[in-house]
């Protein structure tokens, strides 16, 4: 679970618990890290980098290295910025792109590794997951936005292309396209402000849905106009 120390991470580390999961979370801030492993009982904790693949790739070595394996990796973070193109800037939009795409890309690049063909027995197999929140940005962009929608349809357009080259192998890809929440998350933009928002659906359940959608064979979770989330087994 990386991005396990934030709102929405944090909500879907002790759903997985509440449900029998033990799962291993990952993210940047060691003491978080701490703190999420002594509320739930969770797996060893890894710290990682956005900005540095390689460390990335370890949180998810570390995690299949445990006892029982791994059978899903989700990511759960992101930086967002608010404003026009020309306000935002190059620096900032490198910066999206750097943690909203390349990063859960890393996560899932090592973890096609050990749950691919070819994989190490007993790792993952079959029927395994990887899963990462794109928002409903990533489908429909919105002004103000500009770099940051970018940056999440990158990553929601790689899952679709990842899905159509694992589907043979048994690896589930799951897009997570929520609409606003009310996490904080628009509280801590790299930049800008956030604009006027609709009110935020209730993080617990749309986390409940998230859960079930990672459960079953689905590929795509979204909210609908009134917020209530719905799960889809083909994603669009």
């Amino acid at each position: 679970m990386a991005g396990a120390t934030g709102v929405l991470g944090g909500a879907i580390t002790a759903e997985l618990v509440g449900r029998g999961a033990r799962p291993a979370p990952a993210g940047r801030d060691p003491h978080r890290l701490a703190a999420a492993a002594r509320a739930h009982g969770t797996a060893p904790t890894t710290v990682f980098n956005a900005y540095d693949p390689a460390s990335c790739a370890r949180a998810v070595h570390t995690a299949a290295a445990e006892p029982g394996g791994l059978d899903a990796v989700v990511t759960v973070f992101g930086s967002v910025a608010f404003g026009s193109v020309e306000a935002v800037g190059d620096e900032v939009a490198e910066r999206l792109m750097a943690v909203d795409f390349p990063a859960p890309a890393a996560f899932f690049r090592a973890a096609l590794g050990v749950m691919g063909p070819g994989a190490a027995l007993g790792v993952m197999g079959p029927g395994s997951l990887i899963a990462a929140v794109t928002g409903v940005v990533a489908q429909r962009p919105q002004p103000g936005m500009a770099d940051y929608s970018a940056s999440k349809a990158a990553l929601s357009a790689w899952l679709a292309a990842v899905r159509r080259e694992t589907r043979t192998a048994g690896v589930r890809v799951l897009g997570l396209r929520p609409g606003h929440l009310d996490t904080g998350f628009t509280d801590r933009p790299v930049t800008g402000s956030a604009p006027p928002l609709p009110a935020g659906t209730d993080v617990n359940t749309v986390v409940a849905a998230m859960v079930d959608a990672m459960a079953r064979n689905a590929e795509l979770l979204r909210t609908t106009a009134d917020g209530s989330p719905t799960i889809e087994r083909r994603a669009r």
